[in-house]
């Protein structure tokens, strides 16, 4: 299946998105990680940023959850680096792509726009799932959410080879 098309970089040389879940410890700081992972892996780490954020602000300055970085780092993911930051409305206009984990977090952002999409548009498994929030589970909802993060990113990361290639 092919994803859908991302919308079009604001400079044809750079691709800048954000990934969007309530307070950036868990879902969006996972995506975040994880996309950067692919994106260095296929070449293009200096033509696309990715960050994250979170439409709360409890968290704002800590690290990622520890069952989250436990889960990356079984992976072979670093996230000693995230710390957590939260949206402001205002950034938008600095990504090509707003990318919510779940409808409510697409609700706080206003909503579905040509540049502001759930992450799991991009699933080849389930187009337009939601991605669901493992802070109240146990450590198997942190592994859940990294499968459909991993299989995610590498469809985002195709379309954005696509989308670079054709600018």
């Amino acid at each position: 299946m092919t994803p859908p098309a991302l919308p079009p970089a604001r400079d044809p040389d750079r691709y800048t998105l954000t990934v969007v879940c309530l307070g950036n410890i868990c879902r969006s700081p996972m995506a975040d990680v994880v996309l950067n992972r692919r994106l260095e892996e296929a070449g293009l780490a200096d033509r696309v940023r990715v960050d994250s954020s979170g439409t709360g602000g409890w968290h704002v300055g800590g690290p990622m959850d520890p069952r989250a970085a436990a889960t990356l780092a079984a992976h072979g993911y670093d996230s000693t680096r995230h710390r957590a930051r939260q949206w402001a409305p205002d950034r938008a206009d600095e990504h090509d792509l707003v990318l919510a984990m779940d409808r409510s977090n697409l609700a706080d952002l206003g909503g579905r726009s040509d540049r502001v999409r759930l992450f799991r548009d991009f699933d080849p498994v389930e187009p337009g799932g939601e991605v669901p929030d493992p802070y109240y589970g146990g450590d198997d909802g942190f592994e859940e959410v990294l499968a459909m993060v991993e299989r995610t990113a590498a469809a985002i990361v195709a379309a954005l080879q696509r989308e670079l290639r054709a600018s």
